[in-house]
C-alpha cells in the first residue's frame, strides 16, 4: 500500500526534549564512509528545561566557519542553571557539525551549504537530513528562534542582529521587537540576495519569531563580537520570559537595507583596495574600492562605486578577490535608539 506519509529522519536525538534540567548529548546522524562503516555524525546538543514557559532556538554554525555564535553558545550551554530558566532553551551550538570540524562555510563531506538546503529531506545528502531534522524536530518545538551568522572567511559586517519584512505584520512586529532586545551595536531590516532554503525562511513560515545576526567575521571572533553574542542571547531569553529581569540595552543604529543597490559585486579579478572602513558613511556615487590587475604594473584599476548613501556595512575580507564576489554592502542609519 502506498503512503505519501514522509519518512522518518535518520538522525536519533540522545536527549529527552520533554525532561528537566540539563541535558548534554548529540544528534547522531548515520554515515558510512570508508573510514567508519557504521560511522556516525555526532552533533553537538543541549537541552535546559524547568517549569512552564516557552521554548527558545538557538543554533550557530549553520556555515562552519562563523564563530561568533558558537563560542557564545557553547558558554551558555556550560553556565547556565537549570534554576534560572522558565521554559526550555534547545541550544546546537554548531548545526553543520561537519563544516564546523573542517572549518568551511559549506560540508566537506557533500558540499552542502546547510543555509540553503532548508526543508531538507529525509533520505537526501548528509546536509538535506540535518536540515530535515531541523524543520520537523526542532524548529516546531520552539517559540523563537535564533541562529547566528557572521562574514566567515571572505566577509566582514558591522556587528548587528536583524529579522525581515514578512507578509505577516504582527509577526514581524514581533521579530523586530526580539532584535531591539538582543541590543546588538546595530540592528538590521535585511535584504537577503537569496533567500530560498534558509532556514530564516523556513521558521518564518511556521509563524516563529525570528533573529538572525551578522558579528563580525574574516574567519575569526573577537572578545567583543563573542560578547555582543552572549548579552544578546541573555537579553532575548530574558524578553520572551525564559530568565528572568528584563534585556540589558545599549544604544543601538538601525539600519535598512532597502533595495538591491545595497550590494556591490566584483566584476573583475585582482587586488582590491578599499577606500571606506566599516561603519564609514558614503554617498552614492563616492569610491567603495579600487580592483587592481595582477599580471603587471601600469594598468588602471577598476573603480567601484556606491549605489546608494549610507555606510559601509560589510566588506570583502581576503585582499584578492574574484569576480562574481561580493565586495560591499552598504546600508543607511534611520534611527538610533
Amino acid at each position: 500500500m502506498l503512503t505519501n506519509a514522509p519518512r522518518p529522519s535518520p538522525i536519533a536525538p540522545s536527549v529527552d526534549f520533554d525532561a528537566k534540567g540539563v541535558q548534554h548529548g548529540h544528534l547522531r546522524l548515520p554515515y558510512s564512509r570508508d573510514d567508519s562503516a557504521w560511522g556516525s555524525v555526532m552533533i553537538p546538543i543541549c537541552v535546559i528545561a524547568n517549569g512552564d514557559g516557552p521554548t527558545a532556538l538557538f543554533t550557530g554554525a549553520n556555515h562552519g566557519d562563523e564563530y561568533e555564535g558558537p563560542a557564545a553558545l557553547f558558554e551558555l550551554a556550560q553556565t547556565l542553571e537549570p534554576s534560572e530558566v522558565s521554559g526550555r532553551i534547545i541550544i546546537v551550538p554548531a548545526l553543520n557539525y561537519p563544516a564546523f570540524r573542517a572549518g568551511t562555510r559549506t560540508s566537506p563531506i557533500d558540499r552542502g551549504n546547510l543555509n540553503r538546503s532548508f526543508p531538507g529531506r529525509p533520505d537526501g545528502t548528509v546536509t538535506e537530513k540535518i536540515a530535515d531534522y531541523v524543520t520537523r524536530h526542532l524548529i516546531p518545538l520552539a517559540d523563537v528562534v535564533l541562529d547566528f551568522h557572521s562574514g566567515g572567511k571572505t566577509l566582514d559586517f558591522l556587528p548587528y542582529a536583524a529579522a525581515h519584512e514578512l507578509p505577516d505584520k504582527k509577526q514581524e512586529a514581533r521579530c523586530f521587537d526580539a532584535v531591539a532586545a538582543f541590543s546588538a551595536p546595530y540592528s538590521m531590516k535585511m535584504l537577503e540576495i537569496d533567500a530560498v532554503g534558509m532556514l530564516d525562511t523556513t521558521a518564518e513560515e511556521m509563524g516563529k519569531v525570528f533573529v538572525t545576526t551578522e558579528l563580525g567575521g574574516a574567519g575569526t571572533a573577537s572578545a567583543k563580537s563573542i560578547d555582543i553574542a552572549r548579552k544578546g542571547c541573555l537579553n532575548l531569553l530574558r524578553h520572551v520570559g525564559i530568565l528572568g529581569g528584563r534585556p540589558e540595552l545599549q544604544p543601538s543604529h538601525w539600519l535598512d537595507m532597502p533595495s538591491s543597490d545595497c550590494f556591490t559585486f566584483a566584476e573583475d579579478d585582482g587586488l582590491i583596495a578599499f577606500a571606506r572602513d566599516l561603519g564609514d558613511p558614503i554617498k552614492a556615487g563616492e569610491i567603495i574600492a579600487r580592483v587592481y590587475p595582477l599580471g603587471r604594473t601600469g594598468g588602471a584599476p577598476v573603480e567601484y562605486r556606491a549605489g546608494m548613501d549610507g555606510v559601509l556595512a560589510a566588506r570583502h575580507v581576503p585582499g584578492l578577490i574574484q569576480a562574481g564576489d561580493c565586495l560591499s554592502v552598504i546600508a543607511m542609519i534611520t534611527e538610533t535608539n
